[in-house]
């Protein structure tokens, strides 16, 4: 799957890390916290630290790298949604 492949479709059926990120691109940070904070780990935690990031809270989003085992990104936040979304696919 490509991501304008995932993002043409819907999110069900979506693992749960990319299904955060799809409802995050769609304007909705709500719905894609609610649905990444429901695992701590791996790349839920990935997710939510990138959610975080985009906040703006910069102390929890530092705090869920931690959890994902991922160092804080550097570039935008359009660049790191991509790179999550592609990493994630990937597998």
């Amino acid at each position: 799957m490509t991501v304008e492949e995932m993002m043409a479709g819907k999110p069900e059926g979506l693992p749960r890390a990319l299904r955060a990120l799809w409802h995050d691109a769609h304007g909705d940070w709500n719905a894609a916290h609610k649905v990444a904070q429901v695992e701590e780990f791996g790349d839920c935690a990935w997710v939510h630290a990138y959610l975080h990031r985009k906040e703006g809270d910069e102390g929890n989003a530092g705090y869920w790298y931690g959890r994902a085992g991922k160092s804080v990104f550097r570039g935008s936040l359009e660049e790191e949604w991509r790179f999550i979304v592609e990493s994630l696919l990937a597998l």
